[in-house]
Parts: structure tokens; sequence; C-alpha cells
């Protein structure tokens, strides 16, 4: 079995949880009222709750500050869902709350339990994403990448040398020099 409720979150007395018990409830400033909230911006008789087919349904009874549902002002019934916000004129709201009841548990006489005082509940404040950081990585930085080109030319100009002081040791060695060299003075 639910029970609903509204708990005041703004107004003269925050925190304080009004149980819905009744198929007509009225409320408003006046002491008569099943829910009596003591405010300047409440009328007398300010909305109706009428209970309809296991839900509640609002209504405004023409108050002078209006009666709003969710942040928008009702020009006729509305039928209530759990969670949803009700403001009488710009101060007062109310959090319409469904509650799980257990019937064997020690019940309050309804009259006793209009006014049940509970802490004020505080906004709070949406989680802030922290940025992921990456895990470490335990291997070795990559190698800084060299350019090739500087030791394939220096390797080409190696072996070029080397091919001529080879060429050189040879024409010495094998006496040769007026053959391939004949502008050599000797030669001739």
């Amino acid at each position: 079995m639910s029970q609903f409720q509204f708990v005041m979150r703004s107004g003269p007395t925050p925190g304080v949880t009004f149980p819905l018990e009744g198929e007509q409830l009225i409320i408003g400033r006046d002491a008569s009222n099943s829910i009596a909230i003591n405010d300047p911006e409440i009328s007398r008789k300010h909305s109706r709750l009428s209970f309809q087919g296991g839900k509640y349904v609002i209504e405004d009874l023409g108050s002078t500050n209006g009666t709003f549902v969710n942040g928008q002002r009702l020009a006729g019934p509305a039928v209530l869902k759990p969670g949803d916000v009700v403001s009488f004129g710009e101060q007062i709201v109310l959090m319409y709350d469904v509650i799980s009841y257990d019937p064997g548990a020690t019940i309050a006489s309804p009259r006793a339990a209009r006014m049940v005082q509970q802490p004020p509940v505080q906004p709070v404040a949406p989680p802030v994403a922290q940025p992921v950081q990456p895990a470490p990585a335990y291997s070795t930085p990559p190698a800084k990448k060299t350019n090739p080109m500087p030791f394939v030319i220096g390797g080409g100009a190696l072996l070029f040398i080397c091919l001529c002081i080879a060429f050189f040791v040879w024409v010495d060695a094998t006496y040769r020099w007026c053959v391939f060299f004949p502008f050599i003075s000797g030669c001739g």
C-alpha cells in the first residue's frame, strides 16, 4: 500500500512533512484547512487536492498568487506524479512524494500526524567529473628516430676514398703510372 505526502522544501517550515490522507484536502492559510500553511503568499483557501483513481489531482481555487506544478501555473486540474514540485506563490515550495506504507506498523492518528518535523532537505550538488588520467606506461620510451641519409652519404664517401686508395696502391705496385697517367713527366 502506498501513501502520499508533501515535504516543504522552502517556506515558513522547511522539512515539514504533510501526509496526504483523505478524498479531498484543502491547502491554505486558514487553520481549518487540511494542510494549513501560515504565510502571507498563501490564500485562505488556496488549492484543493482530490483523490481520484489512486492519484491526487490538484487545482487552484482562484488564489491571488497562483498554484504551480513544476514551474507551470495551473489553469485547470493537474494529476500529480511522485517527484513533482508544487509551488504556492514564489516562496512556498512543496515536493510531492509517494512513500511505501507497512499496514502492520503502528499508525499515528491523522490529527497527530498532520505536521511531522523532519530535518530540512539540503540540495545536493551534482558530482563534478574528474578528468581521467591514463595509466603510466612502464615500458621504455620510444627511441628517437634518426634520419639515415647522413650515414648513407658518409658511407658512400668513405667507400669512394677507400677505392681510390686501393687503385693508386695497385697502380704503384704494378708500375702502371704511365699507362693511366701519360701526362706525368718521365713517361713518354
